[in-house]
């Protein structure tokens, strides 16, 4: 019954969709890291539902840090987060507590929790728990800024619609920062938007694939078999509600082409070394090569949709059918964004503190 994630640093997540906090403690992170609330309560408007492109439940996030900060700083002790949940709907889910919602968790939760688990929107299992992933994700994001190290992403594509693709990253992945809805073109981002809101009118919901981009990260970082970065990065990753799918650089593409097309040639600028096109997305043999970090990840279709489904009801040992009532994203991608770019973060400090020891991220 494992809930951390990371080797020097590590964070745990805790609490329940409609229990009475949720929270997350960060471990092994170095002291002399500067604290910024105001930049965590920016990282979690960029998550909080907004309009009718999501969910009607409304929180105010309003985190408290109850460990491991004195004067501003991190001590270098277990740092702790803790979020109040106010807006939980806890009836909503009495009357189909044994059913199986399709594409959710509730049938395998029960499966490994023995039916103890708290059923509740879908309890630990929910996006809920994200809010703390990214309260704790923003205190390494602001400390790898610190270190030349930037994180950016964006909706490459949404219900079908395409965003431009990244072009002068670095430019591209601060305009992302500044952004509520992450797009690089405000027209396609409308489009996706309205698209959106078609899908919730017909009381279904949209998908797409998010795109991410790591500027800044030194070369050298990572392992070449087990703890490569794609193999982090991807185990981070797909704890994120609703992400089915990670691929970095150019992978699926160049199934389709040859080494000359796909390797990417070397060349020197000022003694550095550079390559002429990022197809492996900035890693090589597992380890950064100085090149931006690439990587796109795949978001379903959010499952909780107001159309009748087919199921089971797993406490009867029988078929039946299921109507959702309630509060519920016609999309999640546009949220999850904020949550890619945190559990980046914690992924890549964890590797840097490997590579550079527990202290770098607080020199």
């Amino acid at each position: 019954m494992k809930n951390t994630f990371g080797n020097s640093i590590a964070l745990t997540l805790f609490g329940e969709s409609h229990g009475a906090y949720i929270g997350a403690t960060l471990d092994g992170l170095a002291p002399g890291i500067a604290v910024d609330e105001d930049f965590i309560r920016t990282q979690l408007d960029k998550r909080r539902p907004a309009g009718k492109i999501s969910t009607a439940r409304r929180e105010a996030d309003a985190f408290q840090i109850v460990s491991g900060v004195f004067e501003g700083k991190t001590t270098g002790t277990p740092l702790t987060v803790l979020i109040p949940n106010t807006a939980q709907h806890s009836k909503d889910y009495f009357a189909t507590r044994s059913l199986a919602r399709p594409g959710h968790a509730d049938y395998t939760a029960f499966e490994k929790y023995h039916g103890c688990e708290d059923y509740r929107g879908g309890g630990h299992f929910s996006g809920r728990v994200t809010a703390a992933l990214v309260a704790a994700g923003a205190i390494l994001i602001s400390a790898l800024r610190e270190k030349g190290v930037v994180i950016g992403t964006h909706l490459l594509s949404c219900a079908g619609i395409s965003d431009t693709v990244f072009g002068d990253v670095r430019a591209n992945v601060e305009k992302l920062n500044t952004l509520d809805f992450a797009v690089l073109d405000s027209d396609r981002g409308e489009q996706m938007k309205a698209a959106i809101e078609a899908a919730a009118a017909e009381g279904d919901s949209v998908g797409g694939v998010l795109e991410t981009a790591v500027i800044g990260m030194p070369t050298g970082v990572g392992e070449p078999w087990f703890d490569t970065v794609e193999g982090v990065l991807s185990h981070a990753l797909f704890s994120v509600p609703a992400i089915k799918g990670v691929e970095f650089g150019d992978a699926f593409g160049m199934v389709n082409g040859k080494g000359s097309d796909y390797n990417d040639s070397f060349y020197m600028i000022d003694d550095t070394v550079k390559t002429a096109t990022n197809h492996n997305g900035g890693v090589n043999g597992g380890i950064t090569n100085g090149m931006p970090i690439l990587f796109r990840c795949a978001v379903k279709p959010t499952p909780s949709i107001f159309k009748e489904q087919d199921t089971v009801d797993f406490i009867k040992g029988e078929d039946a059918v299921l109507e959702l009532k309630g509060r519920h994203d016609p999309a999640i991608i546009h949220r999850a964004r904020v949550v890619v770019d945190s559990v980046t973060a914690l992924a890549l400090a964890d590797l840097l503190a490997l590579r550079y020891g527990t202290d770098w991220l607080g020199e």
